[in-house]
Order: C-alpha cells, then sequence, then structure tokens
C-alpha cells in the first residue's frame, strides 16, 4: 500500500517556519496571511487492506512521525500499482 502523510500544526501552536513564509512573501509584495509549515510523508507499506495499512500509519504517527500535542496529520492510502 501506498501512504501519504500530512503533517500541520494545530491550529494556535506557534509555527516559527510559517511566519518565515509569511513575512517574506509580504516583503515580496504578496499579500498572505497564516503560512503554516508542515511536512510531507511518503511510504510504502506492507499492509493486508487499506485499514491495516491506515491502523499501522497512525502508530507511527503516534510514535514518531508527528508530535500529536501540536501537530495534526491526515492519512491518505492508496494501493500499490
Amino acid at each position: 500500500m501506498k501512504a501519504t502523510i500530512l503533517i500541520r500544526p494545530k491550529a494556535g501552536i506557534l509555527d516559527p517556519q510559517g511566519l518565515a513564509v509569511e513575512t517574506g512573501l509580504s516583503h515580496l509584495g504578496f499579500n498572505v496571511q497564516n503560512a503554516h509549515v508542515g511536512r510531507l510523508v511518503e511510504l510504502d507499506v506492507s499492509a493486508t487492506d487499506a485499514a491495516d495499512a491506515r491502523a499501522q500509519i497512525e502508530r507511527m504517527c503516534e510514535q514518531l512521525l508527528a508530535n500529536p500535542l501540536i501537530e495534526s496529520y491526515e492519512i491518505v492510502v492508496e494501493a500499490a500499482a
């Protein structure tokens, strides 16, 4: 199974990278507000089905990929081609 995990700062959490992007774009003349910087993780997961893959990835996110106290994540699972 192929999986994509989008990891973002939770609302109200200080996001220094997002602030830097927002400030930089403003200095370049772009009218941008509330920029947030996150991460994209792509994995190939050995799993029996999509539900198994999602369960494995949930554990991965809780234990390593994301900090659940300050980050949220979205998991997209699709069958490998």
